[in-house]
């Protein structure tokens, strides 16, 4: 019986890593001695950035409603308090887009909590 050396599964995996690869430079686009780790650290990477991406949006959220709140005259961690008493479950993400978009909205919501 023949020997295997395995040239169709690994070329496959290789393609497979080259395809990941495709828009590095030089070395690390062309030889795969190269290409394999900075693929791996790519992914990784990409990874980490959606988490980071979460953690970046809710300050960003926190940040435009303590603005509009002090606006209205009350501080990010007073408002979000009343809206908690008053069973009012709006997100971060719907707070801030009142905040920075319909800001009468947004007072008006302030001013239905006092």
């Amino acid at each position: 019986m023949a020997r295997a050396k395995r040239g169709f599964k690994r070329r496959r995996r290789i393609n497979k890593l080259f395809k990941l690869a495709k828009g590095f430079h030089f070395d690390r686009r062309t030889k795969f001695q190269h290409m394999k780790p900075t693929v791996e650290k790519a992914l990784y990477n990409m990874y980490k950035g959606r988490r980071l991406l979460k953690r970046d949006m809710r300050r960003l959220w926190i940040t435009r409603i303590n603005a509009g709140a002090r606006l209205v005259g009350t501080s990010y961690s007073k408002f979000m308090g009343q809206l908690k008493k008053n069973n009012i479950e709006i997100n971060r993400k719907m707070l801030a887009e009142l905040a920075a978009r319909d800001f009468e909205g947004f007072k008006a919501l302030a001013n239905s909590l006092k």
